[in-house]
Parts: structure tokens; C-alpha cells; sequence
């Protein structure tokens, strides 16, 4: 969900750094594509892409979704190190990993709270537009989104499982009142 004043939902590509991958994308054009760490067996992202460690093989694949017009997003950790790599790249978007904020509480959460305020902080002043998302709930969302950098929250796998309970039009709903709540 983009925290604008509309709510959009334009055609996005969640994909690994695989030649398969890249040949899908170049083949249906998306209007953006995040690249992912993404293992054989994992439901879902466990953490942020390594971009800095595989700077070579990312380099090829963000040179040729960017030839190709498709808006180029890395899925990274909340690091400087990641975001530097990012900026090597010429990706034009992170999204931050907010699973380790959203699994621990108390002063736990403040450092990771603040460690992604920092790393949006210094995206954004790098000219990379930073998003976020991973594990963010009702219950965890306003501090992320109450980040001023932030654009754009990802948090599509929680909505859709409310919507078995609440609907889908609620859930959003009430997602989205949060986050405008928090700005």
C-alpha cells in the first residue's frame, strides 16, 4: 500500500536473483520488480538481500530490468553497508526487512525502530526512495509508518490474511487509518 492520499496498487514482481526470474520480468515488463533473497523450500523472505556480498551478480540484473523500464527495488536489511550497495547499483528503491522489528519487543524494538528511521534517513538522502515491510500488523505498524522517509509500506500477506476474518475492504481499511494516523 503506497501511503499517499490514493490508495494504488500498481503491477509489482517480487523476484530472486535468477536467470529464470529475469527472463520472466523482461518477457511481461512489470512496472517494478524487487529483488529478493529467496531459497528452495522458504514460504517467505527470512531477511534482506545481500546486496553488498553479491554486488557482481546484482549488478547485471539491475542494469538489464532498468534497460528494459522496469523500476528496480532491493529487498535489503536496514544497514548502511546494504543501502551503499544499493546506491553502487543505481537502484532506484530498498525496501527495508522489518521482520526482526516486528519479532522483539520493548528496547529491542526502539533500536530496530531507529536503526530503519536511520537507514530510511540516509536512502532517502541518497536519492533512493525507501519502502519497507515484513511481518507489520495492525499492532506494529504506526511507529514504521509515523517514519517520515518511507513511502510505501508492503504488507500484503498480513491484509490478506485478515481479509478471511474481517473482509477485505475492513482490513484495509483499518490499515489504512493506522498509517494515516501515524502521519
Amino acid at each position: 500500500l503506497v501511503l499517499m492520499d490514493k490508495l494504488t496498487i500498481p503491477l509489482n514482481l517480487e523476484m530472486a536473483a535468477t536467470d529464470e526470474m529475469l527472463a520472466i520480468a523482461l518477457r511481461h515488463k512489470p512496472h517494478a520488480a524487487c529483488i529478493v533473497p529467496e531459497n528452495r523450500e522458504e514460504r517467505t523472505t527470512e531477511g534482506g538481500l545481500d546486496a553488498a556480498g553479491m554486488h557482481n551478480k546484482l549488478a547485471d540484473f539491475v542494469g538489464q530490468l532498468k534497460e528494459a523500464n522496469i523500476r528496480v527495488s532491493l529487498f535489503i536489511e536496514p544497514d548502511p553497508r546494504q543501502i551503499e550497495a544499493a546506491i553502487h547499483l543505481g537502484a532506484p528503491v530498498v525496501e527495508f526487512h522489518t521482520g526482526h522489528y516486528a519479532e522483539v519487543t520493548g528496547a529491542a524494538r526502539e533500536a530496530e525502530l531507529r536503526r530503519i528511521a536511520d537507514a530510511a534517513a540516509l536512502a532517502a538522502k541518497n536519492g533512493i526512495e525507501p519502502h519497507a515491510g515484513h511481518g507489520l500488523t495492525f499492532d506494529n505498524v504506526v511507529p514504521i509508518a509515523a517514519i517520515p522517509q518511507l513511502v510505501e509500506l508492503n504488507i500484503g500477506h498480513f491484509l490478506i490474511g485478515e481479509a478471511i476474518f474481517n473482509g477485505l475492504d475492513g482490513s484495509i481499511r483499518q490499515m489504512r487509518a493506522l498509517m494515516d494516523d501515524a502521519r
